[in-house]
C-alpha cells in the first residue's frame, strides 16, 4: 500500500509539474514578446514625435512653398539624438531633404523604399535595413503628412540594439515562483496521496464487509471521504427503510378496493392482493380458481391476446403499452386494465365500477342544476305572456318588446337543451364513435364564418396559424363543437377589439397540441380552476345576459377527453386567456 501511495503521489507530482511548466513557458513567451513589442512601440512613438516636430517646423516656416529645406539643419541640431537622420520625400518619391547627405538632390527615387510603401498603406511604416546611400544600417520610421513623407531614422548601432532587446530579468522571478510552487505541489501531493490511501482502505473494507475505523485527513479530500462514508451509512439506512416501505406497499395493495396482480414475463404470478382474487372469482363464477389461472378465464382472453401481441416487441419504459376494457357479469360492471413493463412483466388491475349509488347522486345533481337553469327563462316567459294576456290595453310597441324578450328566453332554453343533449351524447358515446379524418383549418374557418357578424360587430380579429393539410382523427361533429364553443366563449367575454389566435404549438407521435388564445380581459385567478364545471359561470349576470348556458366549456373538455386528449387553461402574461389542448393524429 505504501508503494501504491508513493506511485500515486509521484504521478500526481509529475502531472502538476508538467502542467505548470507548460503554463510557465507560455507565460514567459508571452511576456518576452510583449516586452519586445513595448520597446519597439516606445521607439516608434519617439520617432513619431520627431516627425511631428519637423512637420510643424516646415509649416510654420513655409518651407514647402519656398523649398528652403536647408533650414531644417538648424532644427536637427536641437533634437536630442546625435545619430538622428531626417529625410523629406515628396509623393513622387523625390528626396527633398536629407540631414545625412549634403547633395540630397542627386539621391535616387525613394518611393520603392519599404518604409515609404508601408506608410502609404497604413498609418506609418518602419524598416531595419542598410542605407543604399550612406552604407549604414538604420531603423527607419516614415509618416505621410498630406503632401510629403517625413522619415526619421536612427543609426542601428549597439545602443539601439540593446534598447530593443527585451528585459529578461522577469525570468528569474518566474524561476523563483516555479521553485516555490514546486514545493507547494510536493506538499499538496503528499497530503493528497494520504487521502487517496485512506479512500482505498475504505473501498477494501467495503468489499470485505468489514467496518472502516480509520479517520480521514483534515483536508478537502478528507472531507470528501468523510462525506462518502456518511453517504454509505445513509444508503445502508435507506436500504433498510426501503425494505420497510416495501412491506408497507404490499400491505397497502392488500388494503385497496381494487384488485392488483403482478405477473412475470412468463405469465407466472408474482404478487396478488385479496381483492384481485375476490373480483376474479366474481367474474369467473368459480370460487376454486387460482390467480395463476387468471388468463384461462374466457372474460380475460383479450388480455392474453394483448400480452402475446407485445411478446416480441420493444417496450418504451416511458410509454408502456396499456389496455382497458369493461367486463359485464351478473348485472355488475368491472374495469379491467393491463400494463406491460419494459422487461415484459405486466400488471393487471380489476375494479368494480358498478357504483349505483354514485350514479344516482350524479343524476340528482344534474337534475337539480337543470331545474335551476330552466326556472329563470321559464319564469320570464310566463311573466311576459301573462302580462300580454291580462293587460289588453298595452301599446303595440311595448307588446313587441315583451314578445322579443320572451323569444330571447326561448332561444336561451333551446341553447341549454342543445348543450345538455351534446353532453349526454358524449357520455353515452364512450369510445364507440367512428373516427374520421378532419381537416382542422377548414373546420375552423366554418366556425369563424358562423360567428362573422358577431366578430365584426365587436371589431375582433381571428388569426388561424395552422397548415391547410393538417388533419386530426376523431368525430367531426364533436371537434366542431370544441372550436364552436371556444370561439363563442371568446366572442362573448374577451371584449371588443381583441384578437383570437389559433395555432399548433407542438406535435408528437400521437397528438397535435393546439393553442386557442385571446388578448382580452382574461379570467380571474380564483375562477380559472372551475371554468370546466357544468353550469359554472365566472359572472352569472353577464353570462345570462349574453345567452350563455354555463355548459360550453364543459362540452369542450368532455369532447377532448373522449378523444384521449388533455386540456388546460391559463391567463396569458400580456393579458387574455389561453386554452391548451391536444387532439389525436
Amino acid at each position: 500500500m505504501l508503494n501504491s501511495k508513493n506511485r500515486f503521489r509521484n504521478n500526481l507530482l509529475i502531472f502538476y509539474s508538467a502542467i505548470f511548466s507548460m503554463v510557465a513557458v507560455l507565460i514567459i513567451a508571452y511576456l518576452y514578446q510583449r516586452e519586445k513589442q513595448y520597446r519597439v512601440s516606445t521607439l516608434n512613438d519617439e520617432l513619431y514625435n520627431i516627425t511631428r516636430i519637423v512637420d510643424n517646423y516646415i509649416n510654420i516656416n513655409s518651407i514647402y512653398k519656398s523649398g528652403e529645406y536647408r533650414k531644417i539643419d538648424s532644427l536637427s541640431l536641437l533634437l536630442p539624438h546625435p545619430n538622428l537622420r531626417i529625410s523629406i520625400i515628396d509623393t513622387s518619391g523625390k528626396v527633398l531633404y536629407d540631414s545625412f547627405v549634403r547633395d540630397f538632390g542627386t539621391m535616387e527615387n525613394h518611393k520603392s523604399r519599404p518604409e515609404i510603401k508601408e506608410s502609404i498603406a497604413s498609418d506609418f511604416g518602419t524598416a531595419v535595413r542598410r542605407s543604399e546611400t550612406t552604407g549604414q544600417s538604420f531603423y527607419y520610421y516614415s509618416k505621410f503628412y498630406s503632401k510629403y513623407f517625413i522619415r526619421a531614422a536612427l543609426v542601428y548601432d549597439v545602443n539601439i540594439t540593446a534598447f530593443m532587446k527585451a528585459n529578461l530579468s522577469f525570468l528569474f522571478i518566474i524561476l523563483g515562483c516555479f521553485i516555490v510552487i514546486g514545493g507547494v505541489i510536493l506538499l499538496v501531493t503528499n497530503r493528497f496521496g494520504e487521502s487517496v490511501t485512506r479512500l482505498q482502505d475504505f473501498i477494501v473494507s467495503l468489499k470485505n464487509n468489514k467496518p472502516f475505523k480509520s479517520d480521514f485527513p483534515k483536508n478537502e479530500l478528507g472531507v470528501i471521504g468523510s462525506e462518502i462514508l456518511e453517504i454509505y451509512n445513509n444508503l445502508l439506512s435507506t436500504k433498510n427503510d426501503l425494505a420497510i416501505e416495501k412491506e408497507k406497499l404490499f400491505n397497502h395493495l392488500n388494503a385497496l378496493n381494487e384488485g392488483v396482480a403482478f405477473f412475470s414475463n412468463d405469465k407466472e404470478i408474482i404478487f396478488s392482493n385479496d381483492h384481485f382474487i375476490q373480483l376474479m372469482n366474481l367474474i369467473s363464477g368459480d370460487l376454486k380458481i387460482f390467480s395463476s389461472h387468471y388468463l384461462e378465464i374466457p372474460e380475460f382472453s383479450a388480455i392474453s391476446e394483448f400480452i402475446s401481441k407485445y411478446s416480441n416487441a420493444d417496450i418504451n419504459s416511458s410509454d408502456p403499452p396499456k389496455m382497458e376494457y369493461q367486463v359485464t357479469k351478473n348485472g355488475r360492471y368491472f374495469s379491467t386494465q393491463c400494463v406491460i413493463f419494459h422487461d415484459k412483466s405486466f400488471e393487471v388491475i380489476l375494479n368494480d365500477i358498478t357504483k349505483i349509488g354514485k350514479n344516482k347522486l350524479i343524476k340528482q345533481q344534474m337534475t337539480s342544476n337543470i331545474a335551476h337553469e330552466l326556472k329563470t327563462p321559464v319564469a320570464s316567459i310566463k311573466g311576459y305572456i301573462e302580462t300580454l294576456v291580462n293587460e289588453t290595453a298595452i301599446e303595440p310597441k311595448k307588446q313587441k318588446y315583451f314578445l322579443e324578450k320572451a323569444l330571447a328566453q326561448t332561444d336561451r332554453l333551446t341553447g341549454l337543451i342543445n348543450d345538455i343533449s351534446v353532453l349526454n351524447k358524449i357520455e353515452e358515446a364512450g369510445s364507440s364513435f367512428q373516427p374520421e379524418k378532419v381537416r382542422i383549418k377548414k373546420l375552423i374557418r366554418e366556425v369563424r364564418d358562423n360567428f362573422m357578424s358577431a366578430i365584426e360587430a365587436r371589431k375582433m380579429k381571428v388569426e388561424i396559424n395552422i397548415e391547410s393539410d393538417l388533419t386530426v382523427k376523431g368525430n367531426k361533429s364533436l371537434i366542431l363543437s370544441i372550436f364552436q364553443n371556444l370561439v363563442e366563449n371568446a366572442v362573448n367575454y374577451a371584449g371588443e377589439g381583441t384578437t383570437i389566435r389559433i395555432l399548433v404549438y407542438n406535435a408528437d407521435k400521437k397528438f397535435y397540441h393546439f393553442s386557442f388564445s385571446d388578448n382580452g380581459v382574461g379570467i380571474p385567478q380564483e375562477h380559472i380552476n372551475r371554468v370546466f364545471e357544468r353550469f359554472y359561470r365566472v359572472d352569472s349576470g353577464r353570462s345570462r345576459k349574453s345567452g350563455g348556458t354555463g355548459l360550453g366549456l364543459a362540452i369542450v373538455k368532455n369532447a377532448i377527453l373522449l378523444h384521449k386528449g388533455e386540456i388546460s387553461v391559463r391567463n396569458r402574461t400580456g393579458g387574455g386567456t389561453e386554452f391548451l389542448f391536444s387532439l389525436p393524429k
